[in-house]
């Protein structure tokens, strides 16, 4: 039985509550993706098998699945503790093992870590859409990408640079540490824990069958919804072929730890957070349609950057400029996309077609992630950027169907209000 007595919080509970949960997502997702490709590339790990990582990511992408049990059975915080339990016990395990040969072991607690930081973030972005009001969006959008961005410097960029000083064993107990504060945090304090008195009338008389068969009827009366979800798996194709390589390439570079935290963090993340507020001021002074194409026009450009630092000869700072290029327009197309993937939820299923969406954005970047691996293998750092490049132009083709869809719904928005 989900709790009907809500008690009313101040907006400033709610947007701390934000900021920690949002954090708490930021950690573990920083910690695979550029702690563990780093740290993999230094034990001599091939780029074929730091590509793994991706595949193990699908976690993340497929949390779809069981996004029906977390919205039927129990608390939000019931599906949120235990999942971060699981991240830590796995961090736990990965510290035993990293000053040991990289073994099966280690790969199935790296894929236990991020089955419970997927299960982590399906808790985490449905309590976000039952805490907040509509006019407290805006605000919590933004807290929420801080909050994420902190939290992929701490488990990147931070991580990487406490590695160098400690080694990797004591760096990954420390991640752990923080994952156990955010856990306690979130099971002693009573903002984590209100209930769901909307979703449960909503429910009422409702088998799950019937609820989802509804959730997804809604999505597919989306006009061309074919068009949309290719668009979705491929809008950022060409991001996510590099994303999984960027920091085996900081490290094939030369760079150590220290510098290529340092590097993450201040032509990295810090740009990305700027790089996602103004996206989110773009998108909307111009419109999701309008911002859509344009922002994502910029953001494919920046991968040149990458291009240009791996040719023969490039200035040592090339790759410094093409890291701040790429995560400030990387995150200026992030805001435009992500707006664009709110704008085709009903929000009768905000939290189901959120998932599903996400779902599908996500299964596209572990893929392609996964296939960078073996493109830079083959083809060489400077090749295989260009196709990364080339990658991010195909869904442009698909505007002419993807973008009368999207004006439609901005045009009954604006005739509701």
């Amino acid at each position: 039985m989900l709790d009907q007595s809500v008690p009313q919080l101040s907006t400033r509970v709610k947007m701390l509550v934000v900021f920690v949960l949002y954090f708490a997502e930021g950690l573990p997702f920083g910690f695979v993706y550029t702690t563990l490709s780093y740290y993999l590339r230094s034990r001599g790990v091939p780029l074929e098998q730091i590509g793994i990582l991706s595949l193990l990511g699908l976690s993340w992408s497929l949390k779809v699945l069981w996004s029906p049990l977390a919205d039927r059975f129990g608390s939000r915080a019931a599906w949120l503790v235990p999942a971060q339990v699981t991240v830590i016990v796995s961090l736990l395990g990965l510290a035993y093992l990293a000053a040991g040969p990289v073994s099966l072991a280690f790969w199935v607690l790296v894929g236990l870590l991020c089955l419970g930081s997927a299960t982590q973030d399906l808790a985490v972005d449905a309590y976000t859409i039952d805490l907040l009001e509509t006019a407290e969006l805006g605000m919590a959008n933004g807290i929420r990408i801080g909050a994420y961005r902190v939290g992929l410097i701490a488990a990147g960029g931070g991580v990487l640079i406490l590695s160098d000083l400690v080694g990797w064993s004591v760096t990954f107990v420390g991640v752990g540490i923080i994952m156990a504060a955010l856990a306690v945090t979130v099971l002693v304090f009573g903002p984590f824990h209100l209930g769901r008195p909307e979703v449960a009338q909503a429910q009422a008389g409702q088998s799950g069958f019937s609820s989802i068969k509804e959730s997804a009827r809604g999505l597919m009366r989306h006009p061309h919804f074919a068009a949309l979800v290719v668009f979705i798996i491929i809008y950022k194709a060409g991001d996510a072929l590099l994303g999984a390589m960027v920091s085996a390439f900081w490290r094939d570079l030369g760079y150590s730890g220290t510098q290529f935290g340092v590097a993450s963090i201040t032509v990295g993340k810090l740009p990305a957070i700027l790089g996602g507020l103004l996206g989110g001021w773009l998108t909307a002074r111009w419109g999701i349609s309008r911002a859509l194409w344009l922002l994502g026009a910029l953001q494919a450009v920046s991968i040149l950057g990458y291009w240009l630092a791996a040719l023969p000869g490039a200035s040592s700072y090339t790759i410094y400029l093409a890291t701040l290029g790429d995560n400030l327009a990387g995150q200026m197309g992030s805001a435009a996309f992500m707006a664009f993937l709110m704008l085709l939820c009903d929000k009768r299923f905000s939290a189901s077609h959120y998932a599903f969406l996400s779902m599908l954005f996500s299964l596209g970047g572990r893929l392609f992630g996964y296939l960078g691996g073996w493109l830079a293998a083959s083809c060489g750092y400077a090749t295989f950027f260009f196709l990364s490049f080339l990658a991010a132009w195909p869904a442009f083709a698909l505007l002419p169907w993807v973008l009368p869809v999207v004006r439609q719904i901005e045009a009954k928005v604006v005739g509701d209000q």
